[in-house]
C-alpha cells in the first residue's frame, strides 16, 4: 500500500513529506512537481504570502537520478516565511490565547493541554497541504503511466455557480472544464461568470469576510474493480470520502449525484447497462460517479466537495480568552479571502494518493514494471469476461 505523512508547521523551517509505497523503476519529473505547487498557490483571494512562497523542495531519499528506487521518499518544501523568533530561543513572541471560531484553536489545546494558541494553529494551518500535493504530485506521475488523469473545476463561488451538466459528459468533456479551469484565475470553468466571482471576492474583502464554495474533482480511465464491497473500509467511495473530508475546511463530499438522488425515483437515476463487442459493458449516464457497490465500473469517478468559508477573520467573531476566561474578539490573523480554487487543487492531490494506493493494493507489484504486468493481464481477464 502506499502511505504518507507530513511534518512541520506554518512558519518552522519547513514541511517534510514521506511517501512510503511507491514502486521502483518511475521516473519522476521534478518540473511536475514544481507545477502542481505553483498550482496551489494560484487563486484569487489567497493572502500575500503566495506571491512569495516559492515551495522549493528538496528531495532527501528514495530517488536516484530521477527514478524511484522502491525505499520511502522523503522530500523537504521550505517556508520562506520561516520566523525564527517563533520556535527559538526563550519564547519572546507574546502567546496567544483567544481562539477563533471555527478553527482548530480551542479543540487543538485542550485535547494537547497548551497555553498558547500558536501551538496549534502553525501546525493546523492549510500550509501542511503543501505535503499533501507533492506527494500527490507523485502519485499523478504514478496513476499516468496507467492513463489514468485527474482533473478539477470550481462549480460554486458563494452564489455564483456552474450550471452546466458534468456528470452524463464523455471524458474529453471533464478535461475541456479542467483546462477551462486551469486558464481561470477562479478554476472556474465558465468564463463569462469570471468577473462577477472577482468582484464579489473583492466585495467580501472589502468587508473583512471571507467566502466559500464548492468544486469537482474528478479522474478519468479508471479500470473497473478498485475498491470492494466486501469490508466496510474496502470500500473506493469510502475511502474517497476519507482522503477529502480530512482537507482544511471541507465539509462535506458527494460522489455523483450525491444528495440530488433524492429528488428522483430510482427508476430515474440508477445508470443502465448495456454490451457492444467493442465497448464491452457501458452506461450512458453516470449518476452514480464511477462507483457501484463501493466499486468503480469504469466510467469517471467524479467526486464534488464544499469547502466552508474560512474561520480566519479581519472582522473577528466573538470568542473567550483562554486564559482569563474573559470574553474577547478572536485574533485576526493574515488570511485568504477564498481559497476554493486553490483547494480544488489539494483535492486533485487528495483523489490521486488515495487512487495510487488503490492501484497498488490491486496490481501489486514493488517495480512499476511489475504492476503494468499485473495490470495487462488483469485486462485480458476483463476482455474475456
Amino acid at each position: 500500500m502506499i502511505r504518507f505523512f507530513t511534518a512541520g508547521e506554518s512558519h518552522n523551517k519547513a514541511v517534510v513529506v514521506l511517501i512510503d509505497g511507491i514502486p521502483s523503476g518511475l521516473k519522476l519529473s521534478l518540473e511536475k512537481i514544481s507545477v502542481e505547487l505553483k498550482r496551489r498557490r494560484k487563486g484569487y483571494g489567497r493572502t500575500e504570502r503566495q506571491s512569495f512562497e516559492e515551495d522549493e523542495f528538496e528531495i532527501l531519499s528514495g530517488v536516484r537520478y530521477s527514478e524511484t528506487i522502491g525505499s520511502p521518499i522523503c522530500i523537504k518544501v521550505l517556508n520562506k516565511d520561516y520566523r525564527e523568533q517563533d520556535f527559538l530561543g526563550d519564547k519572546a513572541t507574546p502567546a496567544l490565547t483567544v481562539p477563533r471560531p471555527g478553527h482548530a484553536d480551542l479543540t487543538g489545546a485542550m485535547k494537547f493541554l497548551r497555553e498558547d494558541l500558536k501551538d496549534i494553529s502553525e501546525r493546523s494551518s492549510a500550509r501542511e497541504t503543501v505535503g499533501r500535493v507533492v506527494a500527490g504530485a507523485i502519485c499523478k506521475q504514478l496513476l499516468e503511466q496507467f492513463g489514468v488523469r485527474i482533473g478539477s473545476f470550481v462549480t460554486k463561488i458563494y452564489r455564483v455557480k456552474f450550471d452546466k451538466n458534468y456528470l452524463t459528459v464523455d471524458a474529453g468533456m471533464l478535461i475541456k472544464y479542467h483546462e477551462a479551469a486551469e486558464r481561470s484565475s477562479v478554476r472556474f470553468p465558465d468564463i463569462l461568470k469570471e468577473k462577477k466571482i472577482i468582484k464579489l471576492i473583492d466585495n467580501v474583502r472589502s468587508n473583512n469576510d471571507t467566502i466559500g464554495g464548492e468544486f469537482v474533482v474528478f479522474a478519468v480511465n479508471i479500470p473497473v474493480g478498485l475498491g470492494s464491497y466486501t469490508q466496510w473500509c474496502d470500500r473506493l467511495n469510502a475511502l474517497i470520502t476519507y482522503y477529502l473530508t480530512s482537507i482544511p475546511a471541507i465539509k462535506s463530499v458527494e460522489v455523483g449525484l450525491g444528495k440530488k438522488y433524492t429528488d428522483f425515483c430510482g427508476s430515474q437515476v440508477h445508470d443502465e447497462i448495456f454490451y457492444s463487442p467493442k465497448k464491452g459493458f457501458y452506461r450512458k449516464t453516470n449518476n452514480a460517479g464511477g462507483i457501484e457497490g463501493g466499486i468503480s465500473n469504469g466510467a469517471p469517478v467524479i467526486v464534488s466537495c464544499s469547502m466552508k468559508p474560512i474561520p480566519t477573520l479581519y472582522k473577528p467573531l466573538k470568542s473567550v480568552d483562554i486564559k482569563t476566561k474573559k470574553s474577547s474578539l478572536a485574533n485576526i490573523v493574515r488570511s485568504d479571502i477564498c481559497a476554493v480554487a486553490s483547494c480544488s487543487v489539494v483535492a486533485e492531490s487528495m483523489l490521486a494518493i488515495c487512487l495510487a494506493d488503490e492501484f497498488k493494493k490491486k496490481f501489486g507489484g514493488d517495480s512499476l514494471r511489475e504492476m503494468k504486468l499485473n495490470y495487462k493481464n488483469y485486462q485480458k481477464c476483463l476482455l474475456n469476461f
